[in-house]
């Protein structure tokens, strides 16, 4: 069992049967000693946010989750493909649990996990970040080259984002998955 000071980002629990993954954290210390936890946790079945305040020494009870690397292999345009490298076993996911995460997504990429709670997949794990080829993106006017520059560029996935001037079409970067943020060109 958990107690509220031991939630933190990313840490999934269970409450009424269902499993809840903690998205933001915050603890109050009151008076004495007390403390209010403010947590918003996603429920990883239906995909719905809701905040929860927990107090003192309540108990919250551990989401009995399992994890396996998979491989993504495609999607038909309702849902996306993927299969255990080792089992070869494979998992057919709704778009909806991709999410965001589908801009992320190229063929044959094993980066990637699939959280089971009960026997059916309830989230799809991506890496923090992740290299992907830039497919188009402007040239760059001569003398405009800083790194405060940016621009728009299409990456191999589709995944649109924003570039500094500098980076050209070929060049391999890093995106922040969460925030689908430029991170760094691969050197």
């Amino acid at each position: 069992m958990f107690g509220p000071t031991d939630l933190k980002k990313n840490v999934i629990v269970q409450i009424d049967g269902t499993p809840f993954k903690v998205i933001e954290y915050s603890q109050k210390v009151m008076g004495r000693g007390g403390s209010i936890v403010n947590v918003k946790l996603k429920n990883l079945v239906s995909g719905a946010v809701i905040p929860k305040t927990f107090k003192g020494q309540e108990k919250i009870e551990p989401a009995e989750v399992s994890s396996q690397n998979v491989q993504y292999l495609y999607n038909d345009g309702t849902d996306y493909f993927f299969m255990n490298p080792v089992s070869f076993e494979q998992f057919q996911v709704a778009s909806e649990l991709v999410g965001d995460y589908a801009g992320f997504l190229k063929d044959g990429d094993d980066s990637m996990s699939l959280q089971f709670f009960d026997g059916r997949v309830i989230n799809v794990e991506m890496p923090k970040n992740i290299y992907l080829e830039v497919k188009y993106t402007e040239t760059a006017v001569k003398g405009d080259t800083s790194s405060s520059v940016q621009k728009d560029a299409t990456l191999e996935t589709g995944l649109v984002i924003k570039v500094p001037a500098f980076i050209k079409t070929g060049d391999i970067v890093s995106v922040d998955t969460e925030t689908k943020a430029y991170r760094e060109r691969k050197k």
